[in-house]
């Protein structure tokens, strides 16, 4: 979804560019056959200036590498709708979706760039998932990298840069729910064979996650029971494709929920650690487990394969 050309660059390097609130940061991730993704740089940067400025200092302080570019949407640039696959052939699905989405996205639908998700094996009949965003989002971030000089050979959503970090802790022929927090609240997503078929967004105000301490409140009772309703209602939707565990990656201060999560929900919790799947050696930063949670989405981002379909 939304590629860009530029082929010569790298094919097995990814570099990924979020911006949130007010940093950005910077992931690479090198691919190695036979061996795990290599990460090759992470790193939080002020957002200082103009995205231009940033962008620029990023490109003259040789920060996005030497393969491939990528660009995560910041929450509220897009919107990721599930709908009925129209029956038409396959190069003419993204016109037929276009229309079908035409009521649901706050945009006008001629001007919105659509991207369609392949169908997930075991999921709900003739639905897929559709990124949409306008033209005018997308090409506005496109600008910000021509005028920065700077490479960008596509454009991600945080969904999707979820789902290819769930991708590498599945276990064979089971689904996978991955729960993490950022600036934007919670994201449970559920993920099957490497591909995304359910996806729920949490209402956590930035910052809430650092007060939850060493008990059980109010907060974390509201998220439990957000996540209790959302494997329920997956479980009952997708009952063919078994959920072999729940990973989560709190935020720094929050340890403690995992434990919380693994004494209430019937299914299996594990705190979500990169290094089980991610060669980190090159960053030591990213050792310590519970600074991970601030890098989900770049390393999420950085993660794109080739020929896969992504956003």
């Amino acid at each position: 979804m939304w590629p860009f050309g530029l082929n010569a660059a790298s094919r097995d390097e990814w570099t990924s560019v979020v911006f949130a609130g007010q940093t950005v940061q910077v992931a690479g991730i090198r691919r190695r056959l036979d061996e795990r993704p290599e990460l090759t740089a992470w790193a939080i940067y002020p957002r200082e200036g103009s995205d231009i400025e940033v962008v620029k200092r990023l490109r003259a302080g040789k920060r996005l590498g030497s393969g491939r570019c990528t660009l995560l949407l910041p929450h509220g640039h897009y919107q990721l709708l599930q709908v009925e696959a129209p029956a038409v052939a396959a190069e003419e699905l993204q016109n037929a979706v276009r229309w079908k989405i035409k009521d649901m996205v706050d945009f006008p639908v001629e001007d919105a760039g659509i991207a369609c998700l392949p169908p997930v094996a075991g999921g709900r009949a003739g639905q897929i998932y559709v990124a949409a965003a306008s033209r005018g989002v997308l090409q506005s971030w496109v600008r910000v990298f021509q005028d920065a000089n700077a490479p960008l050979h596509a454009i991600d959503v945080p969904e999707l840069a979820q789902r290819n970090v769930a991708a590498l802790f599945e276990d064979k022929n089971r689904g996978l729910a991955l729960l993490s927090f950022d600036d934007s609240g919670g994201r449970l997503t559920f993920t099957f064979q490497g591909e995304l078929y359910f996806s729920r967004n949490i209402d956590v105000a930035p910052g809430e996650m650092a007060n939850l301490g060493d008990e059980a409140g109010p907060l974390a009772e509201r998220i439990l029971v957000d996540v209790q309703r959302t494997l329920d209602n997956v479980d009952r939707s997708y009952s063919a494709i078994p959920i072999s565990r729940v990973l989560v990656l709190p935020p720094p201060g929050a340890a403690r929920f995992v434990e919380y999560l693994r004494e209430n929900l019937y299914q299996p919790v594990e705190a979500l650690d990169f290094s089980r799947h991610i060669d980190l050696a090159g960053v030591r930063a990213l050792a310590n487990p519970s600074v991970q949670s601030q890098a989900l989405s770049a390393i999420g981002a950085a993660l794109r394969e080739e020929g896969a379909v992504q956003a």
